[in-house]
């Protein structure tokens, strides 16, 4: 590669974050010993042997970090079991949880044999002796061994991809194939089934590129392709991926690009695509994270040095669909706002790991001021916040029609025939909780509220209308706001929080302010605060969200709107280009 082609800033960039890094793994070396886990112990063992030969590094060829990397590999294989498998976690005798690992030791062992063709020294063989042992001795449990997730398919195929680069067999070979076989899970919108950035970034994507690498399966990187194109658009104007309609731990958190850093630079450069260089930019304006991947990945593909394509922005007024997941991306310049209808909650009736469970109907961004969640809360038999189960596109594309419908039921004595003198019934799940009533021989009286909400995107953000039919309840309408600003008008609750008592305020932050209206009729009785429903508060748990919150109250039967409007700020994607 010409020096003319290679993108020294990002170069740079990597280099001081592998550093950053090896300074603090060496410094914690000692106390991590007893407290890392395999796949921790295996991360920093690849980050001092990446930094090692890594030619940008000021650590480069430090023999201390060898040192360091063989007591690594020592603790490691320590914590393997008879089986192969890893010792650690919750996942006991974990067959993905130990590919996570195996993938970094194979990595490690051909970034290692590669560098032996510029010679290697006594010690980084040694290294590489004790990674073939870990290496062999997991094989049998990899190939044998089942997951629990559907990204687990890929990450222990990768696995076992890379076991396969490194000594081939039809074993491996036969396995990987086995898997593949049942398709890769992504759906028409380009997501995978999880719809989580957080495994797409960091295990279905990069699993998929390898095994594509290894077995020559150009369809998969066309996976990745598809699945970085449907990305793009949920790239938020805080460089974070939107996850609210996720059906894994990060629907509740915010996800930064970062992690995509790699896929998308590789893509960029290989398919020549200026919208990935664009989105390969934001990642390393995010941050980079994971070092250890980083460099290891380099030393592997030095094209990943190379510049960039040009750089193409997303079009500033953009409205973007995903109708699997049931959300919306509404993008101008003055604001971003994100519309998600898409829970699973009616469907499987619980909250459940694996399931869409956030409550989050609409999200707006405007620079620094940011409406995080609009969420709302019923007190109706414990049920819970709103949580759509349908998802409409209105008149021409400008609205969203969300749709809810909940109830519980009062029983019927039971028939002569079904019923026990001994007093003595099945137990049986109602619907919200268990008795042992026989509930399903029983005649029912069902009491339902139907609720509506129709978000409406404007020029300075957004008209919300929710209308809802059933017996009178109260409900909450949630508002949480990101930062440290203030609060304009309204009855004070705590120093972070607001009721919203005439059905208007302001929240400030910086120069923006986001204005709130609504024709809320004023209801006093009703307690402003957000309830998550019974799922969570039998445990003493909750969903809630953090950050300033500001409340509307009302009862049901009825309708009202609200809008949400930005003043006082230009142009919200000022940092997108």
């Amino acid at each position: 590669m010409r020096p003319a082609d290679v993108d020294m800033p990002f170069l740079a960039a990597v280099g001081t974050a592998v550093d950053t890094a090896v300074e603090q793994t060496l410094a914690e070396v000692p106390q991590g010993l007893n407290g890392w886990a395999h796949r921790q112990l295996m991360d920093r063992m690849k980050l001092l042997v990446g930094a090692y030969l890594f030619g940008g590094s000021s650590y480069h060829e430090n023999v201390e970090l060898l040192a360091a990397a063989l007591t690594l590999a020592s603790t490691l294989r320590d914590l393997q079991t008879p089986n192969g498998l890893f010792y650690g976690g919750d996942n006991v005798s974990s067959p993905p949880d130990s590919a996570f690992t195996v993938n970094d030791v194979c990595d490690t062992i051909e970034v290692i044999c590669r560098a032996e063709s510029l010679g290697s020294t006594p010690m980084l063989n040694r290294v590489k002796k004790a990674l073939e042992v870990i290496a062999d001795a997991a094989e049998p449990a990899l190939v044998a061994g089942g997951i629990h997730t559907p990204n687990h398919r890929w990450e222990l195929s990768a696995a076992l991809a890379r076991l396969y680069r490194r000594r081939p067999s039809p074993q491996l070979y036969d396995r990987i194939l086995e898997w593949l076989a049942e398709g890769i899970d992504v759906n028409a919108d380009g997501s995978y089934s999880e719809r989580s950035a957080n495994y797409a970034a960091h295990v279905s994507n990069p699993s998929l590129i390898l095994i594509g690498d290894v077995l020559q399966r150009p369809d998969l990187h066309e996976v990745v392709e598809v699945n970085l194109a449907s990305t793009l658009e949920l790239i938020l104007p805080d460089r974070m991926v939107e996850t609210v309609h996720s059906r894994r731990q990060d629907q509740n958190d915010a996800f930064s690009l970062s992690p995509y850093l790699v896929a998308y630079r590789r893509f960029a450069i290989e398919r020549q695509r200026g919208d990935f260089s664009w989105a390969a930019e934001q990642a390393l304006e995010a941050g980079l994270d994971g070092a250890s991947t980083i460099i290891a990945e380099l030393l592997l593909n030095p094209g990943l040095s190379q510049k960039l394509p040009a750089c193409e922005a997303p079009e500033t007024h953009r409205r973007s669909l995903w109708p699997d997941s049931k959300l919306a991306v509404d993008a101008r310049p003055e604001r971003t706002i994100v519309v998600y209808g898409g829970s699973d909650y009616a469907q499987a009736g619980r909250v459940r790991s694996g399931l869409a469970n956030n409550p989050t109907f609409m999200r707006l961004f405007a620079g620094e001021a940011v409406l995080d969640a609009v969420r709302l809360s019923r007190t109706f038999f414990g049920l819970g916040p709103f949580r759509a189960s349908g998802f409409t596109v209105r008149e021409g594309g400008e609205s969203y029609a969300l749709s809810e419908a909940v109830g519980a039921s009062y029983y019927q004595p039971l028939a002569e025939s079904e019923r026990s003198t001994k007093g003595q019934y099945q137990l049986e799940d109602e619907g919200r909780f268990h008795a042992a009533m026989s509930f399903s021989r029983r005649e029912r009286d069902r009491i339902q509220l139907e609720t509506e909400i129709v978000v409406t995107p404007t020029d300075a953000g957004a008209h919300i209308d929710i209308d809802m039919t059933g017996p009178k309840a109260p409900w909450v309408l949630e508002l949480t706001f990101r930062g440290d600003g203030t609060f304009l008008g309204g009855l004070p609750l705590s120093s972070r929080d607001v009721h919203f008592v005439d059905g208007s305020g302001v929240y400030r932050i910086g120069e923006t302010e986001l204005v709130v209206t609504s024709d809320a009729a004023r209801n006093q009785a009703v307690a402003p605060g957000y309830s998550p429903g019974e799922d969570y508060e039998f445990l003493g748990a909750t969903d809630a969200t953090t950050g300033r919150h500001a409340y509307l109250t009302g009862n049901s039967p009825g309708r009202f709107s609200i809008d949400v409007s930005v003043r006082g700020h230009g142009v919200a994607g000022e940092n997108r280009g």
